[in-house]
């Protein structure tokens, strides 16, 4: 029998995760350059660092920023 997927809140939005994804690997699902984002994972701060060794569970809220140069 297959595992359920759980559902986190991205930015606000629900979004549907598979069992054990990192956040690397929504990183790259997204297309995101994990250079130039910036995240924080029920209300705490993450390094660069972590971003392939935190695993997401259901109920997480995820913000991610990608930070903007403008003049």
């Amino acid at each position: 029998m297959a595992e359920r997927s759980g559902e986190i809140l991205l930015n606000g939005r629900p979004r549907i995760l598979t069992p054990g994804q990192s956040l690397a690997q929504l990183l790259v699902e997204l297309e995101l350059d994990p250079r130039w984002v910036v995240a924080e994972l029920n209300g705490e701060p993450l390094g660069r660092d972590r971003f392939g060794s935190v695993t997401l569970q259901p109920g997480d809220r995820l913000e991610l920023v990608r930070p903007v140069a403008g003049g």
